[in-house]
């Protein structure tokens, strides 16, 4: 989720994908330990090519029992093996030691043995922000997304949740093959025909013990029943957080299914489970899977996520997984396969305005959740924090106590028990000059930006005796700011892995999303939190990532026969660029002004830009990718036939050299790398057409700075649905040796009077 969240201080796990408690390793690179005491076991994935099964082995099950039994034998008459991959991946996961681990990878047919890692996770107002509307427009047109089913890998779900309603729906269709299980604390016949799939995965916790013997899909945290309400969930009337942000709950695709695999907690998520829940998911039959979770980027040959993925785009699936909240430094951004869509963070046109006057007379405006109103309390004294564990009657009692680090509604409820009057939360990251984030405090509290705690700052220091009183309107402002803004703790490129490819794709409402909640999880996640709410207001770009599910489902019920690649092309070729002032969309995150003092998100930022449904029903032509174009882009990495394997298990050898290397692949955007000197780069791509009738299409071109760019043809012709034209685009550095340019931006993009097909385009030196 995000760095700065609308939770807990301990809902790191869920907001920041920051840090991973293992890394995926090589058994191959595992070091033998045997001189020391016994090893304790962890949970390893085995990778196998089951076109090496030995032939006197009935089944792939057998095949990998033997495998265990031979390469880490104990004394048990039960199996070992926590679960079994056959759709998106050929493998098993089992617990081994190192040394145990390192001998079977070396085991014919076993293509890579991974330690397990973790992952972590990372609405009224936001539909309607981007433009769906119920009476005209892409919900019209798509009847809501009745019937699409969209998979959720996170923390559970909340069946109860009015947003999970089956009212007016009809049953889920015949080839669905999903179902709910039952658990202690869940009743399958809680499912409905909104409902249609709910599943846990827990065995790749090493040591974890499951009540009763069946892991339940209940959701403990919020998290899941939260991003699979904001992308699927019901209408619900009058729903809002105490009396914030109330109206009319929708998902993007209010019709369209939900199926829940659980395979996090508020710890986070075993690669284990998460890998066995890609491959349900796939074989149950859904449409869409959404992942609002991510560990640090490595080579897709040795991410075990990666390849999962792409077994499920191989499968017609598209998947849709968060950015990450590490911004905004740069080459921060997550989940950077090309078979993905990236989504990152940015505001909707919604604030919760509060104020702090100061003694002076000075009003500061910052944003709270605090549910009671106020025109203006009684002055108090104003101090700086210190400790949390400092905070003692003596010490706070009958005060505002300002925290410069940033402040929590966890850091309220220990500030109120302490006897404290109020509290000031102030953003310490000078990038987030004029943002800030909403936090429901117990006791009268707000949040300033950096800006405003500057001002804050120098006033405490020129008193002896500084004061301030609180306004609380109990307000959700709609329209009054300009929207959307990237969010500063949205990740971003370059993409660490590949340069050549541009992510994240796109960004998508991700600050301070109503949706949904657990009516087992507390308003702020802390245990010491009693409060419990039907609905709540988080950030990050986990909240992003449904956003994004939601409207592939309205687009891939238009067009069921679309692949993945069409429609993530869709998604992005018709993104906004402008945001509600009519000017380019802004980046909270920059450290520097940009283009004569605007702070505009760059392609690195925003990707292709803020999502737009309206037009993704409509792109006119897309960009189709499937499984030979990414085996290209592999082959163009100089992945080794052995690596490839894991990809495709048939695979012998590259038989086609993708032209322009891995920034040749057929995306809708483009990136650039000018290294070693190189004076020209020439690039292809294909362009399908999807709309029904004849059209001619005319480039316009906007060049990055010390790049020339020429495209031919400048004119593409098409006469008939599904026909096929290429163009290339030579881009000639003319930077002459200029040590200070390191990127440029622009756009390639194909138009008439009916539609605007809009790729980004970012160039890069490299000196």
């Amino acid at each position: 989720m995000a760095s700065i969240t609308t939770k807990l201080l301990h809902h790191l796990a869920l907001f920041l994908f920051l840090v991973q408690l293992t890394g995926p390793v090589l058994a191959s690179k595992i070091k033998s330990h045997a001189a020391l005491k016994p090893q304790p076991p962890s949970t390893y994935i085995v990778h196998a090519n089951h076109l090496a099964k030995p032939p006197h082995f009935a089944t792939l099950e057998d095949w990998y029992h033997s495998i265990v039994a031979a390469h880490s034998p104990r004394p048990t008459n039960t199996s070992r093996i926590l679960y079994t991959y056959d759709t998106v991946m050929q493998g098993f996961a089992v617990q081994l030691t190192g040394d145990e681990a390192r001998r079977m990878s070396g085991t014919p047919g076993v293509a890579a043995v991974y330690e397990d890692e973790m992952f972590y996770l990372q609405t009224t107002r936001s539909p309607g922000f981007v433009g769906l509307d119920p009476k005209n427009g892409a919900w019209n047109e798509t009847n809501f997304g009745d019937g699409v089913i969209i998979g959720f890998i996170d923390t559970g779900i909340w069946p109860e949740s009015s947003s999970f309603s089956d009212n007016g729906l009809g049953p889920v269709r015949a080839s669905w093959k999903g179902k709910c299980v039952d658990a202690d604390d869940f009743n399958a016949s809680l499912c409905n025909n909104k409902l249609v799939g709910a599943k846990a995965f827990r065995a790749g916790r090493a040591g974890s013990k499951i009540c009763g013997g069946v892991p339940s899909p209940r959701d403990k945290d919020g998290h899941g029943t939260h991003v699979s309400s904001t992308a699927a969930g019901a209408e619900v009337p009058d729903a809002g957080l105490h009396m914030f942000s109330r109206g009319t709950a929708w998902g993007l695709a209010p019709k369209a299914r939900i199926a829940m695999y659980k395979a996090c907690d508020i710890d986070g998520c075993s690669g284990a489970d998460i890998i066995a829940a890609v491959d349900a998911a796939v074989k149950d039959g859904v449409d869409i899977i959404s992942m609002s979770l991510g560990g640090q980027p490595r080579s897709f040959h040795s991410d075990a996520i990666a390849i999962a993925t792409f077994g499920a785009e191989r499968n017609g699936v598209f998947v849709v997984l968060a950015g990450g909240n590490a911004g905004p430094g740069a080459s921060t951004v997550i989940n950077t396969a090309p078979w993905m869509a990236t989504v990152g963070a940015a505001t909707v046109d919604r604030l919760f305005p509060s104020n702090l006057t100061l003694g002076n007379g000075a009003v500061l405006a910052g944003q709270s959740l605090y549910a009671m109103q106020a025109k203006g309390t009684a002055m108090m004294p104003l101090v700086f924090s210190g400790s949390p564990g400092d905070w003692t009657p003596d010490t706070v009692m009958g005060k505002i106590v300002v925290c410069m680090d940033g402040a929590t509604d966890a850091h309220g409820i220990l500030l109120q028990n302490a006897g404290g009057a109020g509290i000031v939360g102030v953003d310490p990251r000078e990038w987030s000059r004029d943002g800030t984030t909403a936090y429901a405090f117990t006791l009268p509290g707000l949040a300033l930006s950096y800006t405003a705690g500057e001002k804050l700052r120098a006033y405490m220091a020129s008193e002896p005796n500084p004061v301030g009183s609180f306004s609380f309107g109990c307000e959700t402002v709609i329209s009054k700011n300009r929207a959307p803004v990237v969010a500063g703790f949205s990740s971003r490129g370059p993409n660490q892995i590949v340069p050549e490819l541009l992510k994240p794709d796109v960004v998508a409402p991700g600050v301070s999303i109503l949706a949904a909640w657990s009516g087992d999880a507390s308003v702020s996640g802390d245990f010491v939190d009693g409060r419990r709410t039907a609905y709540n207001i988080i950030s990050g770009t986990s909240m992003a990532c449904p956003h994004v599910a939601g409207i592939a489902a309205l687009i891939k019920k238009k067009y069921p026969s679309w692949t993945p690649a069409m429609l993530r092309s869709a998604l992005m070729t018709t993104a906004w660029t402008i945001d509600n002032r009519g000017r380019r969309i802004r980046d909270n995150g920059a450290t520097a002004d940009l283009n004569d003092g605007v702070r505009v998100a760059t392609p690195l930022v925003a990707g292709a830009g803020y999502v737009h449904p309206d037009l993704a029903l409509d792109p006119g032509l897309v960009y189709d990718a499937g499984k030979r174009d990414y085996v290209d882009f592999l082959c163009a990495l100089n992945y080794t036939a052995e690596q490839l394997r894991l990809f495709v298990p048939d695979f012998v050898r590259c038989t086609r050299t993708l032209a322009g290397g891995p920034a040749g692949l057929n995306y809708p955007s483009f990136s650039v790398v000018f290294d070693n000197g190189t004076a020209i780069r020439t690039l292809t791509r294909t362009l399908t057409k999807v709309s029904e009738e004849a059209e001619t299409y005319n480039v316009i071109v906007k060049t990055p700075k010390h790049v020339k760019v020429t495209v031919t043809p400048t004119t593409l012709v098409f006469n008939e649905p599904n026909e096929r034209k290429s163009y290339s685009v030579e881009f000639r550095n003319e930077a002459r040796g200029n040590r200070k340019t390191e990127w440029g931006f622009g756009h390639i993009s194909w138009e008439n009077e009916n539609h605007r097909v809009r790729s980004p385009v970012a160039c890069h030196w490299q000196n």
